[in-house]
């Protein structure tokens, strides 16, 4: 019988912390590597940021996984509220580009590649049918400045910001892996406020359903 196999990335390993206690209380676990029930997982915690997230997922590219997961926290540009939970299958390298004055040049206008990543094998499972699709931007500077908001948001129909999404779903069509990207909402994109954020609340939302999605997923 073939033992189904899953990719878990994540930036940090603080972030998916409840999953991972969930998969050392199986026996015959490795580093990086679990077994539960009749499924194997690859753990791959990359750091922050497109660049570090790109890499390590290439070491897995030769791999075939009946699921990639990236499973994170993320900020909101305000459609959202702290604590909810999202996926997202369309995300874009939102500073990509070049400037002409205050002309933004997209990837895509330059003939340099496509801005916009759209996963190409989404994965459909029941349970990912009740969170909501957000479409997200990836960035290397999180924004937290009025008039850089405003301007993203005149190019981008963001509703989500993260490090490594796009990176992620680049990734994942090139190796040909279906998949999905989680984020649960810690923050509001806005000038930057910790007192507002709630990072242990979107970590506790983002694993009772990663758990209960893995568990589900080793059921099928």
């Amino acid at each position: 019988m073939r033992v189904p196999k899953i990719l878990l990335h994540s930036a940090t390993a603080a972030e998916i912390e409840p999953t991972l206690s969930f998969l050392k209380a199986f026996p015959g676990y490795e580093i990086n590597q679990y077994k539960f029930g009749n499924t194997e997982l690859d753990l791959c915690v990359s750091g922050a940021g497109m660049v570090k997230t790109a890499f390590e997922l290439g070491k897995h590219s030769s791999i075939s996984y009946d699921i990639a997961i990236q499973a994170g926290i993320g900020g909101t540009f305000g459609l959202h509220g702290i604590g909810d939970l999202l996926r997202v299958e369309e995300d874009s390298f939102s500073e990509m580009g070049a400037e002409d004055g205050d002309i933004f040049i997209s990837m895509d206008e330059l003939g340099l590649g496509e801005q916009t990543q759209r996963l190409l094998y989404p994965h459909r499972h029941k349970l990912l049918e009740h969170l909501p699709k957000a479409k997200g931007i990836t960035v290397n500077t999180v924004h937290g400045q009025d008039n850089s908001i405003q301007k993203v948001l005149h190019r981008q129909q963001a509703e989500v910001e993260s490090m490594e999404g796009a990176a992620f779903i680049y990734a994942a069509n090139r190796a040909g892996w279906p998949a999905v990207q989680l984020r649960c909402i810690s923050n509001r994109v806005e000038k930057r406020d910790r007192s507002k954020w709630d990072i242990p609340g979107a970590i506790h939302n983002l694993n009772l359903f990663l758990i209960q999605f893995l568990k589900a997923l080793d059921e099928n």
